[in-house]
């Protein structure tokens, strides 16, 4: 009987309360207003920042709320325990597919004339499973694909396309998406939290049924998705990989997009059958983080989705893999860039091992104090070499990955990543690294919550984990409990010849191959046309939303630091963090050099502290700095816990004004830039949305191309670089803070640390890229090939 009082003396237990009646309830949903309100049960957990209620409906639907009233807005998702590995083995890529469908509307959404559009979909249905059935018959197969397209234009006749869309855009909404995943299909929607009923009116029709409109013109566009996909090197590197680390588990049997030969013979009815059995409501969560009351949140959301019926869920027994204990070695061809990708198979996130592998993946990788950080990257060993954990319910996998600098080969860059994990395994690495990513993985969580698509995003990820909220948050605190000891044991026990390494080498794919997307008849577009449904969603009524200005004069705050140096303060109430920037108004458009010079900054050092040494400083104080430069501008900022801003600052600055030229890095760095300009000429991303789009807005003469030359780099000299950077803090800039210190302390630091001459000096004229003219219609193409 001790035990319980106990348990929540620790913190432990999870809190069970009931939700009064709100007194405005009435007013907002009117149809769920009775003589006596019902109240609901709700859990919370001890210490919550995000302040979360988990309730449960009465038919096993989980709602998650969370009121944070940084804006009149709500962020929704609405999660299915449903991805790809509950895929039927023999219809691969269908969770997705289901899920472009649940955009095409119900019997009442998306519909003109229900009654005239079923029958015609029905045939559709039936042609598609006589269709999968001629797989050996290409002649009979085309005959009744003839009949799919036919009466399909049929059908759409009566379709209303897009009109999910229309109805989310007419309430404000914004971000309307969706994914799907290894555990989980989840669609998001970002609205104004005056339109909650329209949005759960919505939400509860688009789940109750599945009605495969417009099936083949999405179709196509899932073709294309597919093509992308396998026009992709790392998609094909990342397939085999967990193909060769998951041989029996669909986590590598098969992928979310799908083969080639499931997606050219769909089936509808399977569709609707995956639809029927995991599209219930206790097998779904609602989860809502914005400016939202709690009692009147629950009672419309039980109002439009209580009455959805819960039926049992087909359970998942995971395969069990069989150890690797000799590397599994693969190579991927394509024209993109080489590199190498190990991965080894680590237990489910929700385990102790699944945070031993997070924790190990942050002494790798942190983005400044990890091993890959300062050994490999900061010392320009590898072009570029990262680690991620990939973390399900199931199996989590461990990726190390690595581009080579020109002429290096890949089993160099291979055995570089592995003595880092070497390293690891002999506790080579500092005492005061783990400590320092628990701090910093608590600020970037809580910089995190200051927003609600990432408050909303972890109340879903809790329920896909099939872990009580509160036992989400502890997580945490397991996470702080972490050795080095511990981790040490960790990769001796888990890191050895159990890895499989995907070699991506340049080349011609030999077994290349597409999606041949047979032809489709356009439909009619019905751009005019609205259901019943949609005028009846739009009659709902809603409050009206008071507006709340910024008053620039009280808001953002303006002082002069000194005559000719403003300061731009704006404070924050919410956490201790801080943003400082400096903002001065000189590009590379002024000077090319600068993309250069603030490059070369991460690498070196001050006459006190290796470059290396300053990112475990920074690292240590929970802070970081970052010197970047656009087109017009350069940002020179530091951001992190505010109680560390004087500290960081006399860093920042040290650096700022006394950085050490270092001639091996400046040396490293040029073959670096000219190995990744080779590179880019091989990613069609940078060709198409950089390199043409700058020629199709400027001609030839543009900012792309406007770069330092080959020769210009190879004859550069490290005081070049140093001496640009030095002046940056001389030229005419502003200082922008954002934090929970005052403005006159704000100030105070500034004068004391930021280091600038008495009269600063306007930035040199900028080169002036004209846009032409766009007279005549042009279609630019290159030929990758």
């Amino acid at each position: 009987m001790l035990l319980l009082p106990a348990l929540a003396a620790l913190g432990l237990t999870t809190q069970c309360q009931s939700s009064k009646p709100a007194v405005t309830a009435a007013a907002v949903a009117p149809a769920s207003a009775t003589a006596t309100a019902k109240e609901y049960s709700y859990t919370t957990a001890p210490n919550d920042p995000l302040g979360v209620r988990v309730y449960t409906l009465a038919n096993g639907l989980t709602v998650y709320l969370s009121d944070y009233k940084n804006a009149p807005r709500i962020q929704t998702y609405l999660a299915v325990r449903a991805g790809s590995k509950n895929d039927p083995a023999t219809a691969t890529g269908l969770a997705h597919y289901l899920e472009h469908m649940v955009f095409k509307g119900t019997s009442r959404l998306g519909t003109k004339d229900w009654s005239k559009e079923k029958p015609e979909l029905d045939k559709i249905e039936a042609l598609y499973e006589k269709y999968r059935g001629e797989r050996n018959d290409a002649v009979a197969r085309k005959r009744t694909y003839h009949q799919i397209d036919s009466i399909s234009g049929v059908a759409a006749r009566y379709a209303v396309p897009n009109e999910y869309d229309k109805l989310m855009g007419s309430i404000g909404a914004k971000g309307s998406n969706a994914h799907t995943s290894n555990e989980e299909t989840v669609y998001q929607e970002d609205i104004p939290s005056n339109q909650l009923e329209k949005w759960a009116a919505v939400q509860s029709e688009r789940v109750k049924e599945m009605v495969p409109r417009l099936f083949h013109t999405e179709l196509e566009a899932v073709y294309e998705e597919k093509n992308r996909g396998l026009d992709s090197d790392f998609n094909k590197e990342f397939e085999t990989l967990n193909a060769s680390l998951y041989p029996t588990h669909p986590y590598g049997t098969q992928t979310t997009i799908g083969t080639i030969e499931h997606l050219q013979n769909p089936s509808i009815t399977e569709i609707k059958k995956y639809f029927g059995q995991y599209y219930v409501p206790n097998n779904m969560a609602l989860c809502l983080s914005g400016d939202l009351d709690y009692d009147q949140t629950i009672r419309l959301i039980d109002k439009y989705f209580g009455d959805l019926p819960s039926k049992p869920v087909p359970a998942f027994n995971a395969p069990t893999e069989k150890p690797i204990t000799t590397p599994i070695v693969k190579e991927v061809v394509g024209p993109q860039s080489e590199n190498v990708m190990l991965g080894y198979r680590f237990a489910g996130k929700a385990t102790r091992d699944g945070l031993r592998l997070r924790m190990l993946d942050k002494i790798m990788t942190n983005g400044q104090a990890g091993l890959f950080d300062l050994d490999l990257n900061q010392q320009q060993k590898v072009l570029q070499a990262q680690t991620f954990a990939d973390l399900n319910d199931d199996y989590s996998t461990h990726v190390l990955y690595g581009t080579p600098r020109q002429g290096q080969k890949l089993g160099d860059v291979q055995a570089l990543m592995l003595a880092e994990i070497a390293k690891v395994q002999r506790g080579d690495f500092p005492d005061w690294l783990i400590p320092a990513i628990v701090n910093n993985e608590k600020l970037t969580r809580t910089k995190s919550y200051e927003s609600n698509e990432a408050r909303a995003s972890a109340l879903y990820e809790s329920f896909i984990e099939r872990v009580s909220w509160a036992d989400y948050l502890k997580q945490n605190d397991d996470f702080a409990t972490i050795t080095k000891a511990e981790i040490v044991k960790f990769a001796n026990d888990n890191y050895g010849q159990n890895y499989v390494a995907v070699f991506k080498r340049n080349g011609e794919d030999p077994n290349k191959v597409k999606v041949i997307k047979p032809a489709i008849t356009p439909v009619p577009a019905n751009r005019d046309a609205a259901s019943a449904y949609y005028k009846e969603v739009s009659a709902l009524p809603s409050s009206e939303l008071q507006p709340v200005f910024i008053d620039y004069k009280k808001d953002i705050q303006t002082v002069d630091i000194k005559p000719g140096l403003p300061l731009y303060y704006t404070k924050n109430s919410e956490n201790g963090l801080f943003s400082l920037f400096y903002a001065i108004d000189l590009g590379t458009n002024n000077n090319p050099l600068l993309d250069v010079a603030t490059d070369y900054l991460q690498y070196l050092g001050t006459g006190q502290y290796s470059a290396a040494q300053l990112q475990q400083e920074f690292y240590k104080l929970g802070c970081s700095f970052a010197v970047s430069s656009s087109q017009d501008r350069v940002l020179i900022s530091l951001s992190g816990l505010d109680s560390n801003l004087e500290p960081a600052m006399k860093l920042f600055e040290q650096l700022l004004n006394n950085p050490r030229p270092d001639a091996a890095a400046l040396k490293n760095q040029v073959a670096g830039i000219l190995k990744q300009r080779q590179d880019a000429k091989l990613n069609k991303g940078v060709i198409l949305n950089q390199a043409m789009l700058n020629y199709a807005k400027y001609g030839p003469r543009n900012p792309f191309t406007d770069v330092v030359s080959e020769a210009q780099l190879k004859t550069l000299k490290p005081e070049q670089l140093t001496s640009l950077l030095k002046s940056l803090p001389a030229y005419q800039h502003r200082v922008l803070y954002y934090g929970p210190r005052d403005v006159a302390g704000t100030v105070a630091v500034i004068k004391a640390d930021h280091q600038t001459p008495t009269t600063l000096k306007p930035a040199p004229a900028a080169k002036d890229f004209a846009e032409q003219p766009l007279k005549d219609k042009k279609v630019y193409w290159v030929d990758y090939k």
